[in-house]
């Protein structure tokens, strides 16, 4: 199975998709998977709607329509008729949401007073189950104290069990069964049950009754916070979003600014950022120098010094010094919006385990109120007295609330925790992968070393004119490492050979940069590569030895030859060492010739690795290792690595690499850390341990609590604190992620 290649979220961008209108919408009401999936499913069956997904963790939905088939308004009426709450995000829904908040404290509280003084009423006929036989509760005061039970407990029934009531009827009407159905049949049949038997004679359970809506409110209350402390990192992202700008109207004539909302920018806007501002856009520096904290995107715990030419990321905030800037990229094609969409996204995306609980979430729903159904008929011919009691129980000790919160709110804990040190999650589906993964495949140029070649040699194999310029105007237009270095090197003398006439410019995947200049073929790149053109091995100096080599050649022969080193990444060696403690079998793959390849693995204790490999080549031994039963995590970071990520059960690119590498990944290591990479490990090995905890949990407790409720061991008010404490317990459970100790900032070289 493939770790990168899901389905996105939204259809890719083609001339029909321009028609498309995109929205994220901000959800209340939803309770359970049951609902998620009534909603879905309802939305989707809409005229013109072309994708919607709902995250469970934060209550936000991904909406796509064509605009000329529908339009907003009729979607949020659609959701708003199943009875649930949908706003646009961009509303301010702060107000609505202390509301709701202030509205749900005070049901709690009148639950909570009823339960004090309900417990007075009922206190007596717990003493004296039969007061006509030997007792002072006369039958009089014992009918006196029912009736004033039942008054207390009017107020909880009608006040602060609405919520229930509403979800319920609203699931019935839509021929569905939530959560909320056994819940408010459970409350219903033991409030109505107890008025009969107050005034027909019997056992009443009006406590019982208040008692289950105090804890389930209270339950859910708590489940809420959770549920905000769990989505944090979600919210202080989006949060960034909406910021105002300064943006110089006539730069560089004038400095004259202008406040603007960043969502109006446009690409090419010169800015002005103060110190203690946020970043309005992706760009570069023009003018100023400065120092910019970047945590919330890359994880980097320590301020990152910014001067002309250096790249500024939206989101980030400018610490000291002034900032002229240029935008090149804004609104939400910016890095921090792409940021906080995958992250949504990743959250919505559960492991494979989960699918199966979530599916059949309803269906449990459905089976246990048969259950119920057939206990009460069981019950009634043993003893009709107990029956109804029975049944009531069955029904409220189920707890299919606790299979549905299982996930969300480990997956959220879990992105935003990674998120927090640089890593960043683009499928979520990777927690479950990355936690099984036998194999760790690493890239060298870029992954394992710094990935910034320099230069320490040039040599002149052949007299050429214009070799070193043709070389700069080559590898100014590659992304590679060796690339860069080359052109780095040159820049000083050949600043302006890049915009020399050049056709059918390309990048070889695995090879280097192929040209035709002035009407002649150059090839700029490995030995390999070269050779193809010049039908010649091509034989190392020795003083190239454990040096990279890039060549500049024609058909005639090689013309210039680049030596060029790299160094190991400073948390490398411990980083390796981590995963083959934890008994991660680790393995090198490069392109790069064998004494270079062998030095780096000896260096990090690697005993497997190959050298000389084609992106064909990497392609097959992962392949290989796949099919002999290995669960492989890929991590690279150049073009030549798109094929290999694109089958890796999990995919890791670097922050700093190609962009076909970050496109086909699972994971982004923002930090560029390779530590992270391993607390990203430990952080999968705990999510998916505390998921399958959860579900063990709702699984073992149902196990138990449904039998002893059709055996009649449970009382209505035992069964309330039983589903309550099992499904607090499963989100509070989700908390111990940040008790994991965070990983130690270790000081790499600043790649800019």
């Amino acid at each position: 199975m493939s770790g990168v290649n899901q389905s996105p979220a939204f259809p890719a961008e083609s001339a029909e998709s321009k028609q498309l209108q995109h929205e994220k919408l901000s959800l209340s009401g939803m309770r359970c998977a049951a609902c998620m999936q009534l909603i879905e499913f309802r939305v989707r069956q809409l005229p013109g709607v072309t994708a919607f997904k709902i995250n469970a963790a934060s209550h936000r939905a991904e909406l796509a329509w064509q605009v000329d088939k529908n339009n907003l308004k009729n979607i949020i009426n659609s959701i708003v008729q199943l009875g649930y709450g949908a706003l646009p995000v961009s509303y301010d829904t702060d107000e609505a949401e202390k509301k709701e908040n202030k509205l749900a404290i005070w049901r709690l509280f009148v639950a909570g007073f009823a339960m004090m003084q309900i417990m007075m009423y009922a206190f007596p006929a717990y003493l004296v189950p039969v007061p006509q036989v030997d007792g002072d509760l006369t039958p009089d005061l014992d009918k006196l104290l029912k009736i004033a039970s039942m008054l207390i407990a009017v107020p909880v029934i009608g006040f602060s069990s609405m919520p229930f009531f509403k979800s319920a009827w609203r699931d019935l009407r839509n021929r569905h069964i939530g959560m909320d159905v056994p819940v408010s049949l459970g409350i219903l049949l033991t409030f109505f049950a107890s008025v009969w038997a107050t005034f027909e004679g019997g056992a009443v359970y009006y406590d019982s009754a208040i008692m289950f809506v105090f804890l389930l409110l209270g339950a859910r209350l708590i489940e809420s916070l959770v549920q905000k402390k769990t989505t944090a990192a979600l919210r202080v992202l989006t949060q960034l979003t909406e910021v105002a700008a300064q943006r110089m109207t006539n730069y560089p004539h004038s400095r004259q600014t202008q406040t603007v909302n960043a969502s109006d920018l446009q690409v090419g806007d010169y800015l002005l950022v103060a110190p203690g501002e946020q970043i309005p856009a992706d760009g570069v520096v023009l003018e100023g120098r400065s120092e910019c904290d970047e945590a919330l995107m890359t994880g980097e715990s320590h301020p990152v010094v910014k001067a002309v030419g250096d790249q500024l990321i939206a989101g980030a905030i400018n610490l000291t010094g002034t900032l002229t800037m240029q935008a090149s990229k804004v609104g939400s094609d910016t890095q921090l919006s792409t940021l906080i969409s995958l992250m949504e996204n990743a959250a919505t995306e559960k492991p494979p385990i989960v699918l199966l609980a979530d599916k059949h979430a309803s269906r449990f729903l459905t089976i246990i109120l048969i259950i119920a159904a057939f206990t009460a008929i069981g019950w009634f011919y043993i003893d009709s007295s107990r029956a109804l009691w029975i049944a009531v129980s069955v029904i409220v000790v189920t707890c299919p609330c606790a299979l549905s919160l299982a996930t969300p709110g480990v997956m959220s804990a879990a992105i935003g925790l990674l998120a927090k040190n640089g890593v960043l999650i683009r499928n979520g589906k990777a927690i479950q992968a990355m936690a099984e993964a036998t194999h760790f495949v690493f890239d060298k140029t870029g992954t394992l070393t710094v990935g910034k070649l320099r230069v320490s040699d040039t040599m002149v194999l052949r007299e050429y004119v214009q070799a070193e310029a043709i070389a700069f105007a080559m590898a100014s237009g590659s992304t590679h490492p060796a690339a860069k270095a080359i052109a780095d090197s040159l820049a000083a003398q050949h600043a302006q050979s890049s915009a020399m006439n050049s056709a059918m410019l390309q990048e070889i995947a695995g090879g280097g940069v192929e040209a035709e200049i002035g009407g002649r073929l150059y090839r700029l790149g490995n030995a390999d590569f070269v050779s193809e053109i010049t039908h010649t091995d091509f034989v190392a100096p020795a003083a190239c030895v454990n040096k990279t080599l890039s060549m500049l050649a024609d058909k005639d022969g090689v013309i210039l030859l680049f030596a060029m080193a790299d160094v190991l990444r400073d948390d490398a060696v411990e980083a390796i060492q981590k995963l083959k403690t934890a008994g991660k079998k680790i393995v090198l793959l490069s392109g790069d010739r064998d004494d270079v390849v062998m030095a780096v693995a000896q260096q990090c204790g690697i005993t497997e690795a190959h050298a000389g490999l084609s992106p064909r080549d990497k392609f097959n031994v992962v392949q290989k290792l796949q099919a002999d039963g290995a669960r492989v995590v890929m991590v690279g970071d150049g073009m030549n690595d798109g094929p290999v990520l694109a089958i890796a059960d999990v995919a890791v690119a670097m922050g700093q690499g190609a962009p076909i590498s970050q496109t086909r990944s699972d994971l982004l290591l923002m930090s560029n850390r390779l530590n992270d990479l391993t607390f990203g490990f430990v952080v999968a090995n705990k999510a998916f341990r505390l998921i399958r905890e959860n579900l063990a949990w709702a699984v073992l407790y149902n196990l138990i609590a449904i039998p002893a409720a059709i055996i009649g061991w449970l009382e209505p008010w035992h069964a309330a604190l039983g589903m309550s404490l099992s499904s607090l317990l499963v989100v509070l459970n989700a908390l111990r992620l940040y008790l994991l100790p965070q990983p130690e900032f270790v000081m790499t070289e600043t790649l800019n």
